[in-house]
C-alpha cells in the first residue's frame, strides 16, 4: 500500500460512492440525503423519479388513555402477573402499541416526470449530493442542505419535465389495519382530513392537519431555465413553535432560490468537508472500508445537535402508503443505544450530543412517568417512546423495564470519558446518572434469599418475547449488569467531582447486588438456572461483557474463560434467529476479545446479507444463504451504526484504560492506517501499520494526563505524560 504523506490523501472518497446502473424502484433502496431534521430518498426510473420527504419531528403525539388510568401502576402490574391475569396485562400495557398512533409520520413525495429513461445514478459521499442521469442527457442533482431545513434540486436537459408534490395518503379508506409491531397498516387509519393544497405558476404547497392541533406544511417552488429548472423544498411543523409552518417553509425556499443552486451548495459542501475531516481510515479490506464510510455518511445525515435524535429509521420514514414499521419510534432496548455507539471513536462527539441533549430535555416527561407508574422518585425512561420520550407501550416486560435509563445513562458516561469535558461531567453526566441511581436504589430495595438487592420483576430483552415467562423469578444478568454498571459509574463520577458521600452511597448500593448468574458449561446465563436455550437476536444476557465491560479479560480479576464460554455457547446455538444488528454486535464482542478474524467475518456477513444496495440495514437475511431464518426487510439504522462501531474497535480500543492500537485485526491485514480516531481520555490517535508492524503513532491530547499506550498486541504498555494540546508522534522501529 502506498504510504499516505502527511496532510495528503492520494485516494478519493468517491471510490465509496453509491453507483446505480439500474434504478431503485422502492423507497428503501433510494439514495439517502439528510441533515437530521430533514431527510430525503431519491428513487425511481424517471417515470417518475421520486424524492420521498421526511422531517424528524413529524409525529402524531396523541395521548394513550390506559397509561393515565388507575390500574397503570407497577404494583398493579406486579399483582396481576402473580395472579396470572395476563390478558389484563396485555390489554393495559400492550394493546395501545398495536393502534396506529402515536406514530412517526412521513412528509410526502416530490415526483419528476422527464419523458426520459433512467441511465445511471450516483450518491456522492464527499458532498452528500445525488446525481441522476437519463437517456436523453437530462441530469438531476439533489441535496438536502447541511445547514438549513431545505432541499435543493437542479435539472438540466429536460425542458418538458414536470414537477409535482404529493401529500401522504392520510385520508381515504383503510385497506390494511395495524396489527402491531412491524405491521402498522395504512396512514389513513389516523383519521386525518385531506390536506389543504395550494398552487401557483411555479410553486406547490400543502398543509396537513393532524391530531390535537398539530399540523405540518410542505412548500415546493422552482425557477425555470432554458432546459430545466432550479427548485427547492422545505418541510415545517407546528410542534412547539409559534407562527405558520407554511410561511416558514416558504421563506426558506425563497431564500435558497434567490441564492441559486451553486451558492447554496457552497456552505453545504463546506459542512461536509469539515465532517469528513474529523476521522478517516484505510483498510486492505475494501468492503469493510466501504462499510465504514457509508455508515459515517448516514450518521452525518441523521445525527445533529438541535434536531431530534435517531429513531428506528432516522429521517427516512417509510414512503409506501403505510405507517412506518414499529411506528418509526424510539426503541431504547438497544436501537437508540447502538445507533450512537460509533460517534465516540469516530470523533463525532458534536453530532452525538444531539441524543444526550434530547434525553436531558425530556427528563420532565420521564420523571412524571416514573412517579406515575413506579410511584418512586428519580428517573427511569420508557423503553418504547415518542418524540417527547413518553411511554408508547408494547411488550410489557420491556416497555416498562426498570433499567432502561441505566443503559441510556451509559452514553452520558461515554461522552465524559471520551471528552473529559468537566463542565459536561458536572452539569450533565453526573446529574443524569445520579437521578437514575436514586430511582434504582429505591426500586431494588427488596432482598433475595441471600440478602442481596433484587427487582420484583426482571426481564432480559427480548428473551421469551412477551410470554409470561419473560419475567424471571430472579434477577436477570441484563438488569444486574446495568445496575452494577450504573452504581459503579455513579460512584466514579461522584468521586471525580469530590462528592465523597455520594460516591460511598453508590458503592454501598453496588456492593449489595448479587454476582452474575453463570455456570461452567454456558458461561453467562440469562438468569440463575436459565441458560440461553435458543438462537436469539438480542444478546442482552451478555451486557456485562459488551458494551459495559464489567468482566475483565486481563489483570488480577480477569475471567477470560467466562468470555470464551459465553461466546462458545452463543455461537453453538447458531444464528438462525439473529438479525443484522446481531452480527454487528457479535463483531464488536469479537473485537474486544482480540478476535480480528471473527470480527471481520461477522461484519462481512452483515454487509453482504443484511443490507440493501443503498447500505440500509434491513434486519432479515437477503442473501438466500441461510444465515438467519428471518428474511423480512424492515429497514432500521441501529445495525448500520453498530457495525461502524465494531470496525473502529478492531483498530483502536481504550475502554480498559489502556490505548491499544490494532487490537483485533486479521493477520492478513498487513497494511492499514487510521487518522484522528478518538480514545477515552480526550485523545485523538492516528497510526499506521506496514508489513504487519506498526510504524508510527501520533497522539493529540485535548487534556493533560497520563496515557497508557500499547502499540500492538503483545507489546509492552508504555506510560506517557502529555500536556494539554500536546501533539506527540512516536516512530516505531520493529526491524
Amino acid at each position: 500500500m502506498t504510504p499516505i504523506p502527511p496532510n495528503e490523501t492520494p485516494w478519493s472518497l468517491a471510490q465509496h460512492d453509491l453507483n446505480y446502473s439500474e434504478p431503485a424502484l422502492t423507497w428503501d433502496e433510494g439514495f439517502p440525503l439528510g441533515n437530521a431534521l430533514l431527510g430525503a430518498l431519491v428513487w425511481g426510473d424517471g417515470a417518475p423519479l421520486n424524492i420521498s420527504l421526511d422531517r424528524s419531528d413529524l409525529w402524531d403525539l396523541r395521548e394513550i388513555p390506559e397509561f393515565h388510568s388507575p390500574d397503570y401502576t407497577f404494583d398493579t402490574v406486579k399483582s396481576w402477573h402473580r395472579q396470572g391475569r395476563h390478558a389484563d396485562l396485555e390489554r393495559l400495557l400492550e394493546a395501545p402499541y398495536n393502534r396506529p398512533a402515536p406514530t412517526k409520520l412521513p412528509a410526502g413525495r416530490l415526483q419528476i416526470d422527464l419523458g426520459q429513461h433512467f441511465a445511471s445514478a450516483q450518491l456522492h459521499l464527499k458532498e452528500a449530493r445525488a446525481t441522476v442521469r437519463f437517456s436523453g442527457d437530462a441530469i438531476l442533482e439533489v441535496f438536502v442542505h447541511a445547514c438549513e431545513a431545505v432541499g435543493v434540486l437542479r435539472l438540466s436537459g429536460a425542458p418538458q419535465a414536470t414537477l409535482s408534490l404529493r401529500a401522504p395518503a392520510f385520508s381515504g379508506a383503510v385497506e390494511h389495519a395495524a396489527q402491531g409491531g412491524i405491521t402498522a397498516g395504512d396512514l389513513s387509519q389516523l383519521g386525518y382530513s385531506a390536506p389543504l393544497e395550494t398552487a401557483g405558476e411555479n410553486w406547490r404547497s400543502f398543509v396537513q392537519q393532524g391530531d390535537g392541533g398539530f399540523s405540518f406544511a410542505v412548500h415546493l417552488a422552482w425557477i425555470p431555465s432554458a432546459d430545466g429548472w432550479e427548485a427547492a423544498w422545505s418541510v415545517d411543523s407546528s410542534h412547539e413553535r409559534l407562527g405558520d409552518p407554511l410561511e416558514r417553509a416558504r421563506t426558506r425556499v425563497d431564500a435558497v432560490l434567490a441564492q441559486g443552486f451553486e451558492a447554496a451548495l457552497t456552505p453545504h459542501s463546506r459542512w461536509w468537508q469539515d465532517y469528513w475531516a474529523q476521522s478517516s481510515l484505510r483498510l486492505p479490506d475494501s468492503s469493510l472500508e466501504r462499510l465504514w464510510y457509508l455508515e459515517q455518511y448516514k450518521f452525518g445525515s441523521a445525527a445533529r445537535r438541535g434536531a431530534p435524535p435517531i429513531t428506528l429509521q432516522g429521517p427516512w420514514t417509510a414512503d409506501d402508503g403505510g405507517l412506518p414499521p414499529w411506528k418509526g419510534d424510539y426503541h431504547h432496548d438497544l436501537n437508540t443505544q447502538l445507533s450512537y455507539w460509533p460517534c465516540y471513536a469516530a470523533n463525532h462527539l458534536e453530532e452525538g450530543l444531539g441524543f444526550l441533549e434530547w434525553l436531558w430535555d425530556t427528563r420532565d416527561a420521564c420523571r412524571e412517568w416514573t412517579e406515575r407508574f413506579f410511584k418512586q422518585a428519580g428517573l427511569n425512561v420508557p423503553m418504547t417512546a415518542d418524540l417527547k420520550n413518553r411511554q408508547l407501550g408494547g411488550w410489557r416486560q420491556y416497555s416498562d423495564s426498570a433499567t432502561t435509563s441505566a443503559w441510556l445513562a451509559h452514553h452520558f458516561y461515554l461522552h465524559w470519558r471520551f471528552s473529559l469535558d468537566h463542565t459536561f461531567l458536572e452539569t450533565r453526566a453526573y446529574p443524569y446518572l445520579r437521578e437514575v441511581a436514586v430511582f434504582l436504589e429505591a426500586h431494588s430495595a427488596a432482598r433475595d434469599a441471600q440478602g442481596k438487592r433484587t427487582l420484583a420483576l426482571s426481564s432480559s430483552p427480548e428473551i421469551n418475547d412477551n410470554r409470561p415467562e419473560a419475567w424471571f423469578p430472579t434477577l436477570t444478568n441484563y438488569d444486574l449488569a446495568l445496575m452494577r454498571w450504573l452504581f459503579g459509574a455513579a460512584a466514579e463520577l461522584a468521586q471525580e467531582l469530590g462528592q465523597t458521600q455520594d460516591a460511598q452511597r453508590w458503592q454501598e448500593v453496588c456492593s449489595a447486588l448479587p454476582d452474575f448468574a453463570k455456570d461452567p458449561d454456558h458461561g453467562l446465563l440469562v438468569a440463575a438456572g436459565t441458560p440461553l436455550e435458543l438462537s436469539h437476536r438480542h444478546f442482552s444476557h451478555l451486557m456485562a461483557l459488551h458494551p459495559l465491560g464489567l468482566i475483565s479479560l486481563e489483570g488480577s480479576e480477569a475471567q477470560p474463560e467466562l468470555w470464551v464460554k459465553s461466546l462458545e455457547h452463543l455461537e453453538g446455538l447458531g444464528t438462525s434467529w439473529w438479525c443484522g444488528y446481531s452480527f454487528a454486535w457479535r463483531a464488536a464482542i469479537a473485537a474486544w476479545m482480540g478476535d480480528g478474524l471473527g470480527a471481520a467475518a461477522a461484519l462481512r456477513i452483515f454487509t453482504q446479507a443484511f443490507t440493501l444496495r443503498n447500505s440500509f440495514h434491513c434486519n432479515g437475511d437477503q442473501s438466500g444463504l441461510g444465515y438467519s431464518n428471518l428474511t423480512y426487510r424492515p429497514f432500521t439504522l441501529e445495525g448500520n451504526f453498530a457495525a461502524a462501531h465494531a470496525l473502529q474497535e478492531m483498530l483502536l480500543q481504550s475502554h480498559t484504560g489502556v490505548i491499544r492500537l490494532f487490537p483485533a485485526i486479521p493477520s492478513a491485514w498487513r497494511d492499514l492506517e487510521f487518522s484522528t480516531l478518538r480514545a477515552q481520555g480526550a485523545l485523538l490517535v492516528s497510526a499506521r501499520l506496514e508489513g504487519g508492524k506498526p510504524t508510527w503513532v501520533e497522539l493529540l491530547a485535548e487534556k493533560a494526563g497520563t496515557v497508557l499506550l500499547q502499540t500492538f498486541p503483545g507489546e509492552a504498555v508504555q506510560k506517557l505524560e502529555l500536556r494539554e494540546g500536546q501533539r506527540l508522534r512516536v516512530e516505531l522501529n520493529h526491524s
